[in-house]
């Protein structure tokens, strides 16, 4: 008896006998795309700006000084924002390039 197998031997025994796959006929049509037709540009159209849109503002008023329990000026700080915290920053940090003390009054919308 023969102890040498040969590489199909081997497979058949393992796999067994390969399956012929059954012929597979393809049904599905492709859909063809239409025609190709390039359409010559439109003039863009220019939208109407509005001539004032609304922004969101704030008025903060702040007293101001330089001297400590001194005299006390009131001035008030227009912010193009809805956040009174951004606001109130934006003010304050304005007022210190001039004034030593700065106290928030009020932030209001307008």
């Amino acid at each position: 008896m023969n102890t040498e197998l040969t590489e199909e031997e081997m497979r058949r025994a393992l796999f067994g006998e390969p399956e012929v796959p059954a012929l597979v006929i393809d049904t599905h049509v492709q859909d063809t795309a239409p025609e190709i037709v390039i359409a010559k540009p439109t003039k863009a159209v220019k939208k109407n700006k509005l001539s004032k849109t609304f922004t969101p503002r704030l008025k903060v008023t702040l007293r101001v000084g330089n001297e400590f329990e001194g005299n006390m000026h009131e001035i008030v700080h227009e912010a193009d924002t809805l956040s009174s915290l951004v606001a109130e920053q934006e003010a304050t940090k304005i007022a210190k390039k001039k004034f030593r003390f700065v106290e928030v009054i009020s932030v209001k919308s307008m």
